[in-house]
């Protein structure tokens, strides 16, 4: 009878092993992610135009202009003023604006680029990709549709390193100049969102997923 009472309190401590162990496995798959997306970045980002190594292309990672109030979405300006600024610097020749054209309605890189060339950039150095949905599909797409190996990517800092971590799996050169990044609540939530896509882009380096579409090279201008 003695050692038939002992078995649920066995049963219970094995659960609870079991429970430790599950919450040991997730906290550490949500944290090493954290860990080794700036790791990867580390020295390979810079704040100033002035400090960037030259690199022929520019990769400007695209989002939205404008917010669902309607007013225009500052980390679209930051990454325009800081890919202006790479360009004006003499420390990109192109530059290469990724975003999601996945309708009629919506373009990101076509809207990059008329306010690039309202800001003096040459049409003709400017280059369009329009299937940039994720950031992976950017990166990859720099290297197996564009031919570009070695570039400079203009984001946030946040973003900047998550860009360099998928960019360094492929075994690309990737550079970044950091736009200025954006505070208060706004900034909080995206940083707060940006914990789980670094856990989805070390998932998706594990699992080797490759970028929705890739299709025909595309010349980018000498």
């Amino acid at each position: 009878m003695g050692s038939a009472s002992l078995t649920p309190v066995k049963t219970r401590i094995r659960w609870r092993r079991w429970a430790a162990g599950g919450v040991g496995a997730l906290l550490a798959g949500v944290l090493l992610p954290q860990i080794v997306v700036p790791l990867a970045a580390w020295g390979r980002t810079f704040d100033r135009p002035e400090d960037l190594p030259a690199r022929h292309v520019g990769l400007v990672l695209g989002t939205s202009k404008y917010l669902a109030s309607g007013r225009v979405n500052r980390y679209y300006l930051y990454r325009i003023d800081a890919a202006e600024a790479a360009y004006k610097a003499g420390k990109v020749r192109v530059l290469l604006l990724s975003g999601d054209n996945s309708s009629v309605s919506y373009d990101e890189p076509t809207t990059m680029k008329e306010d690039l060339l309202e800001r003096g950039i040459p049409a003709e150095q400017l280059v369009l990709d329009y299937a940039g949905f994720r950031t992976l599909d950017s990166v990859v797409r720099a290297a197996e549709v564009f031919g570009t190996r070695q570039f400079t990517l203009i984001s946030q800092p946040f973003h900047n390193e998550r860009a360099i971590f998928l960019a360094r799996t492929r075994g690309l050169d990737a550079a970044a100049l950091n736009a200025r990044d954006v505070t208060g609540r706004s900034g909080l939530k995206v940083q707060g969102r940006e914990v789980l896509a670094r856990v989805k882009a070390v998932l998706d380096v594990l699992r080797g997923k490759g970028p929705k579409f890739l299709g025909e090279p595309v010349d980018v201008p000498e």
